[in-house]
């Protein structure tokens, strides 16, 4: 086994176990085609294998996602239960962190659940895709979501840049260029908003919305570190080295593959352990010794 001399925090991984697959539909296609997940992966992974694979590639906790993929009554659909996250999350409270799905066309109702999420439940931020509902991230019904994230004190990832053909029978228009999150900065200057997914194509522009807004950040996850914009890669080593934070969106990209991708980077050594560790912490104000 490879030893890694940082112990990683991945902010974006996907619940893949059996009870969970077994209500999204239509993971195969996508997942296994577009996405190459092997045939065994698709059948589910364990908490237990996970956790494995975890320390295989030097990554220390993982925030689990309870997403909420589209509105739920659309056939393409799927809500991860916030339970089941839950319990994953208290089976394994030193190697999982819980992230509440949001859905905009629930509304008020969506925003007590957020609450109770946080609350009740100990989960540490909330996480949604724009395009899933063809709303772009400045769209008025994401905004009680956003002020009840500022309450609560947790950040809010979002998916930035195209959306993928999940379904040829469904498509989605890709609403979240990263200039969308321009108003939103503006608007909630308190709220911690990361931009999650590189960005791509529309990179560049991401870059410049964490530049220009103090609160705003990016999420690596979903792109192999080995075809990120040359761009993104300085910035990372650069100026933009409090900026970013990495994740794979799991099991879209294998845990030990992109650590060692981000390895052969050859990054500076501080910017590098900021990717991996220490900007995630300091982001969602996690104890480092926890």
């Amino acid at each position: 086994m490879k030893n890694y001399d940082i112990q990683a925090i991945d902010a974006v991984v996907n619940l893949w176990t059996p009870e969970m697959l077994a209500i999204r539909p239509n993971r195969d296609a996508f997942y296994g085609g577009k996405m190459k997940v092997t045939t065994q992966d698709l059948k589910g992974v364990s908490h237990e294998e996970m956790l494995r694979r975890m320390d295989a590639a030097g990554i220390e906790r993982s925030f689990l996602i309870a997403a909420k993929v589209g509105p739920i009554m659309h056939k393409a659909s799927y809500h991860t239960p916030y339970a089941m996250v839950a319990e994953a999350v208290n089976r394994y409270p030193d190697r999982f962190s819980g992230l509440a799905g949001l859905d905009a066309t629930e509304g008020m109702d969506g925003v007590r659940q957020l609450e109770k999420a946080v609350k009740d439940y100990g989960f540490i931020g909330a996480h949604f895709y724009p395009h899933w509902f063809e709303l772009a991230p400045d769209h008025a019904k994401w905004y009680p979501f956003y002020a009840k994230c500022v309450e609560l004190n947790v950040p809010v990832q979002l998916q930035v840049g195209q959306s993928m053909l999940y379904d040829p029978q469904h498509r989605l228009r890709s609403v979240g260029r990263p200039i969308a999150l321009d108003a939103v900065a503006c608007d909630f200057p308190e709220l911690k908003i990361i931009g999650i997914h590189v960005g791509i194509p529309w990179t560049d522009e991401m870059i410049a919305m964490a530049w220009k807004h103090p609160n705003v950040f990016i999420g690596t996850d979903a792109h192999s570190p080995k075809y990120w914009p040359e761009s993104f890669v300085k910035y990372i080593n650069s100026y933009g080295q409090d900026k970013v934070i990495f994740g794979t969106d799991f099991p879209v990209l294998e845990f030990q593959r992109t650590r060692d991708e981000i390895d052969n980077l050859n990054l500076r050594q501080e910017p590098k352990r900021k990717l991996l560790r220490d900007n995630v912490l300091r982001i969602y104000g996690l104890n480092p010794e926890a």
